[in-house]
């Protein structure tokens, strides 16, 4: 018989990210499983989890708990009344913050390193908040899940955790919502962005510092500003807090066009990432690199980096470069002179994505909580 467990999902940002397709892929996939769920939410994601997972005990949380700093507190106090209201045997928090008096064995999830490695890539307040939960989390929880095995060697270098305590768990991708799209889906991305049958290299994700956004429009400029018929680039962003991309927005020359819509609804993501020329994704370093795999699976040829996490996602079936803008440049030239070559990443990202599933990945996760029960 599996665990009950009690999923904190309270901490969902309303932008709906990257980290949030972690949570509603891993909560879909452990009810399929037969997992023994409860759910804790804010009150506006009670409907939303209830058809997630239909088979879990959706426990909506007090109102307050939507801003920040009340929800920390309530963290320590609510969650583990909870638990034990629900008869849990195991908490999984899957966003670094653990409750430390719960007198249960608790899971948590650590989704990257970074704010450690290279502070100067994060919002300071932000790296110290992470650097404190992950902290404590290496030391409190039974099991600390990963999302790569770039991350736990990280988390051993970096804090020396035990790594007899770590789990690899590989993030999945949703093909109902990330799939080579039709080229209905592809038209209707265009048209929306005001691209109307233009070429573009799309990039879906934060404006973070790591990220490097700045280095991705430097180095766009430079590939394209000679082609006759060049392509745009498309900066596809929820927010961040990087003024250096204005700054380079800025620097462009006038014939180099840049478009920035914003957040993208997710059913327009299938044809803006599978309708562009080139995906590029050229970050500093990733815990697992989610918006590479969704690319990959909607057939989109991948441009990353061969940092971190990023080569355990992408192998074969992406092209690198290094992150600076003269590097970005060349591989992004080289990618648009090569139809032949994109042609060969689309079909291969395609493939490898189908390795990466939210079943597999529930299935490690039960593992997990069932060691943690065992400890």
């Amino acid at each position: 018989m599996t665990p009950r467990v009690l999923v904190d999902a309270a901490a969902v940002p309303a932008d709906r990210g990257a980290l949030i397709r972690y949570v509603d892929g891993l909560l879909a996939a452990l009810d399929r499983a037969g997992a023994d769920l409860a759910v804790v939410c804010q009150r506006a994601d009670a409907e939303r989890y209830g058809k997630i997972a239909p088979s879990a005990r959706v426990l909506p949380g007090p109102p307050a708990i939507s801003s920040r700093g009340t929800r920390l507190v309530w963290e320590q106090t609510g969650i583990p009344v909870l638990a034990r209201q629900v008869g849990a045997q195991v908490i999984h928090a899957p966003f670094y913050s653990i409750p430390l008096h719960s007198g249960l064995p608790t899971v948590a999830t650590v989704h990257d390193v970074t704010c450690f490695t290279e502070p100067e890539q994060h919002n300071s307040v932000r790296a110290s908040f992470f650097r404190a939960a992950t902290r404590t989390a290496v030391r409190g929880s039974a099991r600390v899940i990963v999302p790569s095995k770039a991350t736990r060697d990280e988390l051993v270098r970096v804090l020396a955790a035990d790594p007899t305590r770590i789990d690899v768990a590989y993030h999945g991708v949703d093909p109902a919502l990330f799939h080579p799209p039709s080229e209905a889906e592809v038209k209707r991305a265009a048209g929306r962005l005001g691209l109307h049958g233009r070429p573009y290299v799309a990039f879906l994700g934060a404006f973070e510092p790591r990220k490097n956004v700045p280095n991705l429009v430097k180095g766009f400029g430079q590939a394209v500003n000679d082609l006759p018929s060049a392509p745009a680039l498309v900066l596809a962003s929820a927010g961040g807090w990087n003024d250096e991309v204005d700054a380079a927005v800025s620097a462009l020359p006038v014939a180099v066009r840049v478009i920035r819509p914003g957040y993208l609804a997710f059913a327009d993501l299938p044809g803006f990432l599978g309708g562009a020329v080139v995906v590029a994704f050229p970050s500093r370093g990733e815990g697992f690199g989610l918006p590479v795999l969704e690319a990959m699976a909607c057939g989109a040829p991948v441009l990353t980096t061969h940092r971190t996490s990023l080569p355990e996602v992408g192998g074969e079936a992406v092209a690198y470069t290094e992150p600076d803008a003269e590097s970005i440049s060349d591989a992004l030239k080289a990618l648009l002179e090569s139809g032949e070559r994109r042609r060969s990443l689309s079909e291969a990202g395609i493939s490898r994505s189908r390795e990466f599933t939210w079943d597999a990945s529930a299935e490690a996760h039960m593992v997990s909580y069932q060691r943690a029960v065992d400890q």
